[in-house]
């Protein structure tokens, strides 16, 4: 661990950094569930060593210009994985062991904040959702559960109040491009035999909410989120062979059809100019709260899945995430709870039937049904560096160890509770369990139902006698046949300070 000793000294201001060694083992292909899932994409292989340095100055939402940046590498030692794939030259099927880079960039960015506005630019952690409890199953369109997206994002810093409403209504809104970066990883984990491969793929995402006074006892905040891929260069396999390539540079245009989604608009392939340009998803999203009052809160919220129409007019019943969360106004043995629960069964129904799928057919009408989350016919997995971008819930590709880069276990539904506190001084603990059953796809079923259970503990401890030196440890496995029986062991040690500033 590397340690960088700041001065105490007064300071016009200070830049927080944080050094930390974290070491992982156990037994199964990879780490546990709940020690893998919602760790930007760090914590997957089933054992290893990583150091990490970071520096940040956040956007403060107080004063009218202020600035922030942010970086955070990674050194890192694993267990690889093995991963199948095929050699087209021999006809046969090898192991091809993949493992995390010995040293990566995991965070850069830099932003400006002006009155209510802000723009980063860069790969920075999804630290934006409404819906990232560190008790909860993630947000289903963006969740901090991969690798950040290089990208630009601008929009309201907060939410703002509208005009002529009297400060009881008030809006948050905010828009961003990028462009992923895992071309090499997917061409690292593609089996060549089957399916798909895509890559040089962009990133669009947006969202709209509306919010009731906050300063109130009782708040609701109502929106959508909209999230998409576009662009790209696609190749088609079938027993090795390349039987279709498709897609190509983009263009402004298709900047904008993905902002607006229009039918028939540009695109790279014949799908985009037939239907809509790129893969589309998102969410409607719900919250209430309730504040006691001795400041506890307690929160109801859903969101609600969609990849179509059929899913924006909400055709696909139960669908969504759905849960209560209750939060004390101080530390004690008990202080967070929540439960959830997630259903992704019914995804439109089982039918999907759109003519211009089938040339020369005389049949008319659609049937926008088997939604498929997640999916798509020419994109990858709604997943960075193989990691759901959305809910880990639905198993990511990553866990496809016969390198087949879509997700096999999108038709779920499950539970996930948690509860966290600090029973003594310094000392924070989480208790977190899950289950889900997958049925497989709406297009591939599975022959049996999937299973998984998952739990797990963790602890972390701040030396009173050392300010900013901390310790952790965590202990999670998986039982089933979704994820197979996993256990891990994490402990780390971080470090957090101060770099000063002052006066000369």
């Amino acid at each position: 661990m590397i340690l960088i000793m700041a001065s105490a000294a007064k300071a016009d201001y200070s830049i927080p950094w944080r050094a930390s060694t974290v070491v992982n083992a156990g037994g199964g292909d990879f780490s546990p569930y709940f020690i893998g899932s919602n760790s930007g994409g760090i914590f997957t292989q089933p054992a290893g060593i990583y150091e990490r340095l970071s520096i940040c100055r956040e956007l403060k939402r107080t004063g009218r210009f202020e600035y922030g940046f942010g970086a955070e590498i990674i050194g890192s030692y694993t267990q690889p994985v093995a991963y199948e794939r095929f050699d087209k030259s021999s006809g046969t099927w090898s192991e091809h062991n993949r493992r995390q880079p010995y040293v990566w960039i995991q965070q850069l960015w830099g932003g400006l904040k002006y009155r209510g506005f802000f723009i980063t630019a860069g790969m920075k952690g999804n630290d934006r959702s409404l819906f990232d409890s560190p008790l909860g199953v993630g947000d289903i369109v963006v969740s901090e559960n991969a690798r950040p997206i290089p990208q630009v994002r601008l929009g309201f810093i907060d939410f703002q109040n509208i005009p002529f409403t009297n400060g009881w209504v008030q809006i948050q809104a905010e828009a961003a491009y990028g462009k992923f970066t895992d071309s090499n990883w997917l061409k690292d984990h593609y089996n060549y035999y089957n399916s798909f491969l895509t890559t040089g793929v962009w990133f669009h995402y947006k969202r709209l909410y509306f919010r009731t006074n906050p300063e109130k006892p009782f708040s609701v905040t109502v929106g959508m989120q909209h999230a998409a891929q576009f662009g790209g260069y696609y190749n088609a396999y079938s027993d090795g062979q390349i039987y279709e390539s498709a897609g190509g540079k983009v263009s402004l245009k298709d900047f904008l059809d993905v902002f607006v989604q229009k039918r028939g608009g540009g695109g790279t392939t014949g799908g985009d100019r037939q239907y809509y340009n790129g893969n589309h998803l998102g969410s409607w999203d719900f919250r209430a709260r309730y504040r006691f009052h001795d400041g506890s809160e307690i929160t109801a919220f859903f969101q609600w899945p969609w990849e179509d129409g059929s899913g924006i007019g909400k055709l696909n019943g139960w669908d969504g995430v759905w849960g209560v969360e209750y939060r004390r106004n101080k530390p004690a043995w008990i202080d967070t709870a929540s439960i959830e629960y997630i259903d992704f069964t019914n995804q439109s129904g089982p039918m999907h039937w759109a003519p211009g799928d089938h040339d020369g057919t005389t049949i008319g009408g659609e049937a926008t049904g088997a939604d498929n989350y997640y999916n798509n016919y020419f994109y990858n997995g709604w997943a960075n560096y193989g990691m759901s971008i959305g809910t880990p819930f639905a198993k990511s590709p990553f866990y496809n160890k016969d390198g087949y880069l879509l997700f096999t276990d999108n038709r779920i539904r499950g539970i996930q509770a948690g509860i966290e506190g600090e029973p003594f001084a310094n000392m924070r603990y989480r208790l977190l369990g899950a289950w889900r059953e997958s049925f497989g796809t709406p297009m591939e079923p599975a022959p049996e139902k999937r299973h998984a259970t998952s739990l797990s503990i963790q602890a972390s401890y701040e030396m009173p006698r050392v300010k900013g030196l901390a310790l952790s440890a965590q202990i999670a496995f998986d039982t089933g046949s979704l994820y197979g029986n996993n256990y891990g062991l994490m402990i780390g040690v971080s470090y957090d300070g101060l770099i000063n500033f002052r006066h000369k």
